[in-house]
């Protein structure tokens, strides 16, 4: 496909980020055939947002309509050192211009200037910002950078830079087919070798593939799915553990087979199968507040060959949906800033706002507080968010023990730090090559 087509798709996809709009939501609408490269590219001008605002305000810094900016921020971001776009310069000026003058005609000059401009003065340029600007130097939100300065001040840096690598393609072997040393032979065999052994069923691939290629997918053998995810149906299931090494071995399964489990808000439903394919005859309830996104947890469910109910309510309510039997487990998830997972979603730092975290955070609160009643005496809950701010891990966990009795904290990861460029992974499974999450296990006494 023309490259001036996918800078203008891209464009879509940064406009709607500019306005709110999540970047998955924004490539849904992008047609199918031209939705992998306009990914890869908006992926990447996420990744070097700050850095393009930060440009277009210097060399235009009279704002243009909407699109108009949107492209200029695609092809600032584009050509911003170290991103990983596999275009010429000079080709990435010349399609915006191509794009710009499919889109407004009367535009395409002022694109060409600001871009030709740009890489005239790029090297000056760069250096006059990053000595400036720590949004700049860091391609983040400030109130973030201060936020992970305040959270973690030995590893701030290292996890701001875990944010602008790409992802590792990480895999959840089905053990009802097999183990992850069986499968990673399948892999092979297909060519998608040679996968890295992370657990008894975690696997990485040395590149990511559409999913359509992996051995035996659609018969539900294997799912994509993050290491750290990959942490909280061994810790609800079996016995506590703050390893994750320990929890992707070979963990056996405690909780008696028939036993009552809530997967509080399930969508899209990978924590759910991985509950099901582990544990035989649960009693499971997957519940989510979004019906839309409910859906893709019967999906995941109907290609893995897994039964569990599914129901759309406010988890927050159970008056609405409980029908009165107590839980032996639960499973939160909780809706949080996203701020563990931005390797995989560029966009949530510039979606998210500082005031979100402590709104987050009573939405947690209340999640927890709504569920523990519902849980029997001598039953377990794993809370978890996919976050590495401390206001929704340890600090919530903390404030709720203070206010609720009955609670015996077990052991269990805590927060995990994705860390590019620390081998041991602080806090991290496997190097650090999971995303950011935190984990608490909490047991109600008998």
């Amino acid at each position: 496909m023309p490259l001036a087509r996918l800078l203008a798709h891209a464009a879509d996809a940064v406009a709607a980020v500019q306005a709110g709009r999540s970047l998955t939501e924004a490539l849904e609408a992008c047609p199918a055939p031209a939705r992998p490269g306009t990914q890869a590219l908006a992926f990447e001008v996420m990744r070097c947002l700050a850095g393009a605002r930060a440009a277009r305000r210097e060399l235009a810094p009279r704002p243009p309509p909407a699109w108009t900016e949107a492209l200029l921020l695609t092809a600032l971001a584009l050509l911003w050192p170290g991103a990983r776009a596999a275009y010429a310069a000079h080709t990435v000026v010349d399609q915006a211009v191509v794009a710009m003058r499919a889109r407004t005609p009367a535009a395409a000059g002022f694109v060409n200037a600001v871009l030709r401009r740009f890489l005239r003065e790029r090297e000056a340029l760069l250096a006059r910002l990053e000595a400036r600007d720590p949004e700049v130097r860091h391609q983040h939100p400030r109130w973030w950078i201060e936020r992970l300065q305040q959270d973690w001040p030995d590893h701030w840096a290292a996890v701001l830079a875990a944010d602008q690598a790409h992802a590792p393609m990480l895999l959840r072997v089905n053990p009802r087919h097999a183990d992850a040393p069986a499968y990673a032979a399948e892999l092979a065999a297909a060519g998608l070798g040679p996968a890295e052994l992370l657990g008894r069923q975690a696997l990485r691939l040395p590149r990511a593939v559409p999913v359509g290629a992996l051995p035996g997918f659609a018969l539900g053998h294997v799912s994509v799915q993050d290491l750290s995810a990959q942490l909280a149906a061994p810790l609800l299931l079996g016995e506590p553990s703050a390893d994750p090494a320990v929890l992707l071995g070979d963990h056996p399964v405690t909780l008696p087979p028939g036993a009552r489990v809530l997967d509080a808000c399930a969508a899209p439903g990978g924590k759910t199968a991985d509950l099901l394919e582990r544990a035989d005859g649960l009693d499971l309830l997957a519940l989510d507040a979004d019906a839309g996104r409910l859906g893709k947890v019967a999906d995941t469910l109907a290609r893995l060959g897994l039964q569990g109910q599914t129901q759309a309510a406010d988890a927050r309510q159970p008056a609405s949906w409980w029908d009165g039997r107590a839980f032996d487990a639960i499973l939160l998830d909780a809706p949080c800033s996203a701020s563990g997972i931005v390797r995989r979603h560029p966009d949530a730092r510039w979606l998210r706002r500082p005031g979100d975290i402590a709104e987050l955070a009573r939405t947690q609160a209340a999640l927890l507080d709504a569920l523990w009643p519902l849980l029997k005496p001598g039953g377990r809950l794993v809370y978890a968010t996919c976050s590495v701010f401390r206001a929704e891990g340890q600090a919530q966990v903390d404030a709720f023990m203070q206010r609720t009795s009955a609670v015996i904290s077990r052991a269990a990861p805590g927060h995990l730090l994705p860390l590019a460029d620390n081998p041991t992974g602080f806090g991290g499974p496997a190097g650090g090559c999971g995303d950011g999450f935190f984990y608490a296990r909490l047991d109600k006494a008998p």
